[in-house]
């Protein structure tokens, strides 16, 4: 399985950014997808999860802000994130829950928020 993220880098605060995962070797269309990041010296926290069937959920610091949404036809995870602040600077994770294949992480990419 493999996890490809992209689409990070470097924003003013109140810019946009848009992360991609493209997912393969899985049953991506039954996974569970998420997005989850983890700052300099603090835990990995979930930012947004989306199910199979399109349910989504967010951290509340986010909520309003981020949109996750998928496309089964490309195996790709998608996270808009917009009005970003400089608190949203993290390296930002796709972790992928599949029914066959278990959980599985992505490498990771950089967002720094910065003016």
């Amino acid at each position: 399985v493999q996890l490809v993220e992209s689409g990070g880098g470097l924003m003013q605060p109140g810019g946009s950014l848009r992360l991609s995962c493209v997912v393969s070797g899985n049953a991506f269309s039954l996974s569970y997808m998420g997005w989850h990041r983890q700052a300099p010296e603090k835990q990995r926290e979930l930012v947004a999860g989306i199910t199979s069937s399109g349910l989504t959920n967010y951290a509340s610091s986010v909520k309003g802000r981020f949109t996750i949404s998928r496309d089964n036809a490309k195996n790709t995870l998608y996270l808009q994130m917009n009005n970003l602040k400089p608190e949203d600077t993290a390296v930002y994770y796709c972790k992928s829950i599949s029914p066959r294949t278990g959980t599985d992480w992505g490498q990771g990419t950089q967002v720094t928020i910065s003016s």
